[in-house]
Parts: structure tokens; C-alpha cells; sequence
């Protein structure tokens, strides 16, 4: 009588292929360090440590106008921007889009996810294709007890914000319409364009520069054409290419 055959063992097999992912899987958080470990989250914190607060994330890509989150939703997660740029907005009593801020490049978008249990008290949507690395809220307390450089950078970029506002208030309150987009667009062009040979792209319409700097769109037209005849910028439907940034940050000082 033929005697039966123990099945083949799987184990080996699965370790391999543990194996042979672990070098693909190192590559990928080295990637996602590499991209992130300069921005003011990561300041002071060593490469080892970077690599394994970014290995508790999931990185997740979102088109141009997509949502991310909505005012009013649940914050269950802390998102970081690694590439692109986000307006983060409100409605105003009439329904019209009123933009707090632009974030780029190495910024969180909406601090509320830092506590458990909030609301988003804004919209956040891409202004081009943009990649963000998402923490779940509990996971990233976890990694901030673990790591205090980790907190301390959160602190700071609170506070950093709160200045922010302080700022635009001001400018709200006290500057006049051409003085306050000047403004934006220094801001723009240097911490969020796109550098070309000639100039530096802002991907914003009309309508959201007017939107951003408490305006009106022919306001914001008026004043594009008329610096536009003095060589400052070009516009097109969807983008302000900022050619003589120089001259723009003296006219944000002199209207």
C-alpha cells in the first residue's frame, strides 16, 4: 500500500517572499524620509527616526479639486503634504469661498486631526495633483510620546500659524486691495510656484486670488492687467507667472 505524501511546507516559501519585499519596502520609507525630513515636522530629527514615523503612514494621491476632507467632518487623521499645493477654505453666509491659506510642500494640512474627537472647521482641496502621507490621529500620539523633537515641532508649527493669521488679519484690516495681493503673490511665487526659465507659475484663477485676499474678481483682473502692462506678471486662465519678483515685493511695500 503506496504510503501518503505529507504536503509541502509553506513556511519557507513565505519567508521568502517576506524577504524579498523587506529591501522594497526599505527603499520606499528611505523614498518617503528622503521627501519629507526637510520639512518643519521633521526639524532635528535623525534620518532612523524619520524612516519609522513615515513607516506608520499611508501615502495617498489626490487629483486637482479633489476633496480631501470637508468643514464639519471628522478629523481621524494627521496629513502631511509631501508634493503639490492645497487651498484650505470656508464658506461664507452667502455660500461664497473665502481661502485661509495655501499650504505647500512639507505643511500640514489642518491641524484639527492633532486632537482626537474634533472637526474639520474647513475644506481642504489640491490646487494641482498632490501626494500627502496620512497618520492615523491615535498613531500619531503614540509617535509623538515616543518622540519629543516630534512634539515640539507640532508646537512650533502652531504657533507658527496663529502668526500667520495674525498677519493676514492685519493686512485684512489695514492694507488696501493692490497692497494685499502684492503680498500674496510674493508669498506665492516663493514658497508654492513653479519655477520656469522666465518666471515662477502660480496655479491659482483670478477668482481664488480674490477669494484669498478678501477682494472682488474684477478687482483682482484690474489690478493683473495693469501690472501685467508693466511686465510684472502674465495671466492666464488658471495661472499668474510672477516675471519680475523684485519689482512685485517693492510695489507690496509702496501702495
Amino acid at each position: 500500500m503506496a504510503l501518503s505524501q505529507e504536503p509541502p511546507a509553506k513556511g519557507p516559501k513565505v519567508t521568502n517572499q517576506k524577504n524579498a519585499a523587506a529591501p522594497a519596502r526599505k527603499a520606499e520609507m528611505l523614498r518617503r524620509a528622503a521627501l519629507v525630513q526637510h520639512a518643519p515636522l521633521f526639524a532635528d530629527i535623525s534620518q532612523t527616526e524619520c524612516r519609522e514615523i513615515v513607516s506608520r503612514a499611508r501615502e495617498r494621491q489626490y487629483r486637482r479639486h479633489q476633496t480631501i476632507f470637508l468643514e464639519g467632518d471628522p478629523a481621524r487623521n494627521v496629513i502631511l503634504l509631501m508634493h503639490g499645493n492645497i487651498k484650505i477654505m470656508q464658506l461664507g453666509q452667502i455660500g461664497s469661498e473665502v481661502i485661509l491659506r495655501v499650504v505647500w510642500s512639507g505643511d500640514l494640512v489642518g491641524e484639527e486631526g492633532l486632537s482626537l474627537q474634533s472637526k474639520h472647521r474647513s475644506t481642504a482641496q489640491p490646487l494641482d495633483d498632490a501626494t500627502v502621507l496620512v497618520w492615523d490621529t491615535s498613531v500619531f500620539e503614540a509617535l509623538a510620546d515616543r518622540f519629543p523633537l516630534l512634539r515640539r515641532n507640532l508646537q512650533n508649527i502652531v504657533s507658527q500659524r496663529l502668526e500667520e493669521l495674525e498677519e493676514r488679519y492685519r493686512e485684512v484690516s489695514t492694507a488696501n486691495v493692490a497692497a494685499r495681493l502684492s503680498h500674496a503673490l510674493v508669498r506665492l511665487a516663493t514658497k508654492a510656484g513653479h519655477r520656469t526659465k522666465t518666471a515662477t507659475e502660480i496655479h491659482l484663477s483670478r477668482e481664488e486670488l480674490a477669494q484669498l485676499t478678501g477682494t472682488t474678481f474684477s478687482t483682482v483682473g484690474r489690478l493683473l492687467s495693469e501690472w501685467a502692462y508693466l511686465g510684472l506678471v502674465s495671466v492666464r486662465r488658471e495661472t499668474v507667472s510672477v516675471q519680475n519678483i523684485e519689482a512685485l515685493k517693492e510695489l507690496a511695500f509702496t501702495e
